[in-house]
C-alpha cells in the first residue's frame, strides 16, 4: 500500500475522529428501555439534531419532543422539533427555546421517561437567565469570558450561577419522571457538569467560586449579576437533591473514542501512533510550545517515541484575546506551533475544531508544513505579528492551508496531529 503524504494523512485523521463520533454511529446502542408512560426527548447542543434523528430512527414507539442546535446544524425530524440559535453568543431564539424545554416536561409523572440529548455548545444555546438578569446580560457575559482566558470548566461555573436551566435545574423540572442523559462529550475529563453546563445534572460548585472566577479573570459585571452570586440567590441544584433520585447518564461519544480512531488510521498507514492526551487544556500557544518540543526530539533524538510517527492530542486551550485578529483557538495554537518549530523538517500538524468552527469563523482548522513560514514571508505576512494580533484563521487563510469541513453535526472538541516524517518524503 502506498504510502499517503503527510498532508493527506492528516485529513484522514481528522476525518477519521468525525466519523467515529457521528451520533448515527454511536447513539442508538446507548438508547433505554421505553417506558410505561410517554418519552419525551429534550436536548441542546451542535450534535443534539443530529442525536435526535438517530434516536427517531431507533425508537420502536411513540415519542414527541423539541431539541435546540446552532443555526445551519439542523437535521430533518419528524416527531422531534428542531429549533435553531445562535452559537458562541446567545440570541433570543435560544431563550425563548430554554423557555419551551422548561415548559415541555411540566406535568410529567414517575411512569415517563424523559430522554435529554446534551452535546457541547448548549451552554449559550439555553441562555435563560435567573431573574432579574437580562438576555443582554448574558451575552455581554459570554463575550468577557470567551476573551478572558478562562478555561471551559471555569466558564460554565460562572454560566451555571446565573442560568435558570442549567446546574440541574432542567432536571429538576422533570421531577417525578425519569431522567436519562445521552452525552456527547466536548469538555476535558468528560465532566457531566460541564457538557453545556449541565441542565439534567446535580451540580457540587457554588455561587462563591463563581464569583473567584470573575475576580480571577478580572471580569466585570452588572451590579445585579455580582449581588446576585454574592446573596446566594443563583446556587445550583446540589447532590442529593430529592428532585433528582432517577437520572442515569451514559456517554454516546468521548474525545478518546475520537482520538483512537484516528489513531487506527495512522497506523493502518504505516505510522505508530500516540495519545498525549484527550483533556489537554491552558493557553494555546504554551501548548504549542510544549508539543512543538516534542515533536522535535521525535525528529531529531528518537525520543520519547521512534519516527515516522504521529502525535494525538485533545481537550480545549483557551486564548486570552490582546489583538483584533479573527481568533480560533485551534488555528491560535497551529501558529504558535510553527513559529516555535520555525521549519523544522520533516514535521507537519493538523489543528482542528470537530464541530466544524473554530472560534466564530465557519472554518475549521488548519493544516501546517515544514515551508508555512517560508510561504508567508513570500507573500509578506509576518507570523509573530499574526499571532500577537490573534490572527490564526486570517494567516492560514492567507496560504490556502484552512480546512473547511461544514456542519460535522458532532462535537468532540478539539483535535490535534503532528506527523513526523522520519524517513518519509517531507513535502505537502
Amino acid at each position: 500500500m502506498k504510502t499517503p503524504d503527510p498532508r493527506s494523512l492528516l485529513r484522514h485523521l481528522f476525518d477519521a475522529a468525525i466519523a467515529a463520533a457521528q451520533p448515527a454511529l454511536c447513539g442508538p446502542r446507548h438508547l433505554p428501555a421505553a417506558p410505561k408512560g410517554r418519552l419525551v426527548v429534550i436536548g441542546a447542543g451542535k450534535a443534539s439534531a443530529a442525536m435526535a434523528r438517530a434516536v427517531e430512527q431507533h425508537w420502536p414507539g411513540p415519542l414527541s419532543g423539541l431539541v435546540v442546535t446552532r443555526y445551519g446544524y439542523a437535521v430533518p425530524c419528524e416527531r422531534i422539533e428542531i429549533v435553531e440559535a445562535a452559537h458562541p453568543v446567545p440570541d433570543a431564539a435560544g431563550e425563548a427555546a430554554a423557555k419551551r424545554l422548561l415548559q415541555l416536561v411540566q406535568g410529567l409523572t414517575a411512569d415517563d421517561l424523559v430522554l435529554c440529548l446534551i452535546s457541547g455548545g448548549g451552554s449559550s444555546l439555553l441562555p435563560l437567565a435567573l431573574p432579574g438578569l437580562t438576555l443582554a446580560d448574558k451575552q455581554a457575559l459570554n463575550r468577557a469570558l470567551l476573551a478572558s482566558g478562562a478555561s471551559i470548566s471555569e466558564m460554565n461555573c460562572v454560566r451555571r450561577h446565573l442560568s435558570a436551566i442549567k446546574g440541574g435545574r432542567l432536571a429538576a423540572a422533570c421531577h417525578p419522571a425519569r431522567v436519562v442523559n445521552l452525552l456527547l462529550s466536548d469538555v476535558p475529563g468528560d465532566d457531566p457538569i460541564d457538557i453545556a453546563s449541565g441542565p439534567t445534572v446535580p451540580d457540587p460548585s457554588t455561587c462563591a467560586d463563581a464569583l473567584a472566577i470573575l475576580r480571577r479573570y478580572a471580569i466585570e459585571v452588572p451590579p445585579r449579576v455580582r449581588a446576585l452570586l454574592e446573596s446566594g440567590e443563583g446556587e445550583s441544584i446540589k447532590p442529593g437533591d430529592p428532585r433528582l433520585p432517577a437520572i442515569e447518564t451514559r456517554f454516546v461519544a468521548t474525545p478518546q473514542m475520537a482520538l483512537e480512531a484516528a489513531a487506527a488510521v495512522a497506523r493502518d498507514a504505516g505510522y505508530d501512533a500516540h495519545i498525549l492526551g484527550d483533556a489537554i487544556e491552558g493557553e494555546a500557544r504554551d501548548v504549542a510550545k510544549t508539543l512543538a518540543g516534542i515533536a522535535r526530539q521525535v525528529a531529531r533524538r528518537g525520543q520519547p517515541f521512534q519516527g515516522p510517527c504521529v502525535l494525538l492530542s485533545g481537550g480545549e486551550t483557551t486564548v486570552t484575546l490582546r489583538g483584533q485578529g479573527r481568533g480560533g483557538r485551534n488555528v491560535e495554537f497551529l501558529l504558535a506551533l510553527a513559529v516555535a518549530l520555525n521549519g523544522e523538517p520533516g514535521i507537519h500538524a493538523l489543528a482542528g475544531d470537530t464541530d466544524g468552527v473554530d472560534g466564530q469563523d465557519e472554518m475549521a482548522g488548519a493544516l501546517l508544513a515544514p515551508d508555512t513560514l517560508e510561504r508567508a514571508w513570500a507573500l509578506g505576512l509576518r507570523p509573530r505579528e499574526r499571532l500577537d494580533d490573534n490572527d490564526g484563521h486570517g494567516f492560514f487563510e492567507a496560504l490556502g492551508d484552512s480546512i473547511v469541513t461544514g456542519p460535522t453535526l458532532t462535537n468532540v472538541n478539539d483535535f490535534r496531529a503532528i506527523v513526523i516524517a522520519a524517513g518519509l518524503p517531507s513535502h505537502c
